[in-house]
């Protein structure tokens, strides 16, 4: 699908040479907290190409790392040490987001320059002020104090499209809002598997999200965008558990601990259940840790015991489902694929999807990484960056940034200059 016809700006639709372009990325990434080391690169390795793109403007990073609270909400100076690594040219960090000392930095930048500002959640604004609401968005300080020194904002941070925060979204009625490189690429992959003709469709959904897995399959068969979804991990669990089978207290107790709406999200996959029963394809056979046995769904499984892995039972009934398969989406892993032992289930449906000939389309953090692990990857349609985004966008709902962009084109369509008359 031609990009224009999505209604929002691309970096094809601006000269941005000289100008200072404001990029917000997503660069959120696993972190050891003892020592505050980045333990994955990929999302970084995900924007270079915008970033290269725009090798003659002045520009400002803005990024953000965990959220308040979690052991790994750390500054961002080693993310720009990194960054500038892998770029291959220096990234320089100014530690605020805002305020006289960002104000000098950004005014003595040259072309083919890059600063990276300090973690945008440091700040109140950016978590607590809905910036869904344009007017709230821009009396913040972060707006007010960073727009005068804009010429463009471009955003490149897909995994967070699904969120309205004011770096995010805040600046879209300031300057042109542009779609970097990573967001064209995400879209048009999606697109390509959303609105694709090919049937059989079919959703793999697994891991251990059982909240967003069980909504996106209720969206997914209620619209008709997939005609079976084959449920493995904590999702099947949670589907296993539903339909009445004793998945034991060990594997319960997870489900409890790991959701605070447990019974209503039971409740939620057994009406799917109900009404699309043919439609959901589960694991007929188990894996147990620590005991490494394979239980069918006629036995009982103890309570000491942790649901590990699909069985080969269940490994051939999903490749048979893949391999009738025209059009793939994956998301999870079967189990403990982490575990050599308990990575068989993984392992083989991941290759089957793989080496299926069908228009696949995988993301989600875990997934990712191990079919990168497996050598995959290339052998996959479309990889995409998102989790939550990724699943958020196919499920239908409204994006955030994408509504920004959208709006921020009927905006600027017939300006160059970018700044709007006031």
């Amino acid at each position: 699908m031609p990009l224009s016809k999505m209604g929002f700006f691309t970096l094809n639709d601006f000269n941005l040479d000289g100008k200072t372009v404001f990029v917000r990325v997503d660069i959120n990434s696993p972190i050891d907290p003892s020592t505050g080391k980045i333990l994955s690169y990929q999302r970084f390795q995900s924007h270079v190409e915008t970033l290269n793109s725009l090798r003659s403007s002045k520009v400002v990073i803005m990024a953000h790392q965990s959220r308040p609270g979690k052991e790994d909400f750390l500054s961002l100076k080693e993310h720009a040490r990194a960054l500038g690594g892998i770029l291959g040219r220096p990234v320089s960090f100014v530690d605020n987001l805002f305020g006289d000392t960002v104000g000098r930095e950004i005014e003595k930048l040259k072309d083919g320059d890059i600063i990276m500002l300090e973690n945008t959640r440091f700040y109140s604004e950016e978590v607590n002020v809905n910036a869904n609401d344009a007017v709230a968005a821009e009396q913040t300080n972060i707006v007010k104090s960073l727009s005068k020194y804009m010429d463009y904002f471009v955003n490149d941070a897909f995994p967070a499209i699904h969120r309205a925060q004011v770096t995010l979204t805040g600046f879209r009625r300031i300057v042109p809002n542009i779609a970097g490189r990573l967001i064209e690429k995400e879209i048009s992959g999606i697109e390509r598997f959303r609105k694709g003709n090919e049937r059989p469709k079919i959703a793999i959904l697994a891991g251990a999200k059982i909240s967003e897995s069980i909504a996106v399959a209720s969206s997914f068969l209620e619209r008709g965008m997939v005609d079976r979804i084959l449920v493995g991990g904590v999702v099947a669990n949670a589907f296993l558990w539903s339909s009445g089978y004793n998945i034991g207290k060990k594997n319960m107790d997870f489900i409890r601990k790991n959701n605070d709406h447990h019974t209503d999200l039971i409740d939620k996959s057994r009406a799917i259940l109900e009404k699309y029963g043919n439609r959901i394809v589960m694991p007929t056979d188990l894996i147990l840790n620590p005991s490494g046995r394979r239980v069918e769904l006629t036995e009982k499984i103890p309570d000491n015991e942790i649901i590990a892995d699909i069985g080969i039972d269940s490994i051939v009934l999903f490749s048979d489902e893949i391999r009738r398969s025209k059009a793939i989406f994956l998301n999870g892993p079967m189990g403990m694929y982490e575990i050599e032992e308990y990575s068989a289930g993984t392992r083989e449906v991941f290759n089957a999807v793989a080496g299926s000939g069908a228009v696949t389309i995988a993301g989600g953090g875990h997934t990712l990484s191990a079919l990168e692990n497996l050598d995959l990857l290339p052998r996959i349609t479309h990889a995409s960056t998102g989790g939550g985004a990724l699943i958020s966008y196919l499920s239908g709902e409204k994006m955030p940034v994408i509504e920004a962009l959208k709006e921020s084109m009927e905006i600027f369509g017939v300006k160059k200059d970018g700044r709007r008359d006031d």
